[in-house]
């Protein structure tokens, strides 16, 4: 169908992040399965997420790479991506998957020929495999069919590297997404706060209900206690700290003053609470400011 033509792409929108998280899923499995380690690093997330593809020759592209790859390196190896982003001009943005493998590789003579229909490697262990040898064919084919590129070095006994470039239109994000999004904005989960609280009833409530939230909670009964854990922390610990006004040793004010006075600590988000505010109303603060 790819020869002729009439192999049909569709042209959806596609969140590569889910695209990709279920091919990692597959290829994880795979990979423990055989005890070859998995690694994948890059971007901490697509730039443009929501893009204009066919998520099953996208699907296909990759699990035909790397299911080569599983089969071709032993117990003990190790399957590494590194994925970025490479341009991105009029609404259409470029990336990048380079995956490695420390598998048994290729010779120079077969590396000319991988991507045609049926080649195999006759010199080495790769003629014990059956199958249709299509795979890597399949793959060129769909790269270019998609303006993308596709290439390979490799080395016999110490593994193969392959480079997937594939470009896509930009698109926008359903209403849906960009709620989903918006709602994982104003959270507070995994945020380092301190909360400075003389009363100990007050202080385990509002402990209790960050932490439900996600918060890394450090306590402090007082001003001065709070300088003390700033000064004996690394600069950038703490992402806000709430702290009552009224405290013994050092109210909240002073605390307050010291902090956006210190180079170190001005920049730290502070919210104070007053004997008025209720603890949904702390929480309500917290999505707001931090």
């Amino acid at each position: 169908k790819l020869e002729d033509g009439r192999e049909e792409f569709s042209s959806e929108l596609v969140c590569l992040s889910d695209v990709f998280c279920d091919i990692q899923a597959i290829i994880e499995g795979n990979a423990s399965d055989k005890e070859i380690s998995w690694d994948f690093s890059g971007d901490v997330a697509f730039v443009h997420p929501y893009v204009i593809a066919s998520p099953l020759h996208l699907r296909q592209i990759f699990l035909n790479i790397y299911g080569n790859s599983i089969k071709f390196t032993n117990p003990g190896g190790k399957i590494s991506t590194k994925q970025e982003c490479i341009e991105e001009k009029d609404n259409v943005i470029t990336y990048r998957w380079t995956i490695s493998d420390t598998g048994i590789g290729m010779s120079e003579e077969f590396l000319q020929h991988i991507f045609e229909p049926f080649s195999q490697e006759q010199a080495d262990a790769r003629s014990v495999y059956h199958g249709t040898r299509l795979g890597m064919s399949i793959v060129k084919k769909l790269v270019d069919k998609m303006g993308g590129m596709i290439s390979v070095t490799s080395e016999i006994g110490k593994g193969s590297t392959f480079v997937i470039e594939l470009p896509f239109e930009i698109a926008s994000a359903p209403e849906k997404a960009k709620k989903e999004e918006t709602d994982k904005k104003n959270n507070i989960h995994g945020l380092n706060l301190m909360l400075v609280e003389d009363n100990e009833l007050n202080a385990e409530i509002a402990e209790m209900l960050l932490e439900d939230e996600g918060a890394i909670i450090t306590m402090a009964n007082d001003g001065q206690q709070a300088v003390e854990l700033f000064n004996n922390n690394p600069v950038g610990t703490f992402d806000a700290i709430l702290m009552d006004i009224m405290m013994p040793v050092m109210d909240g004010i002073t605390l307050c003053r010291q902090l956006k006075e210190d180079v170190r600590t001005s920049h730290i988000p502070v919210i104070l609470l007053t004997a008025k505010d209720s603890l949904p109303m702390l929480l309500r603060k917290m999505y707001r400011n931090v």
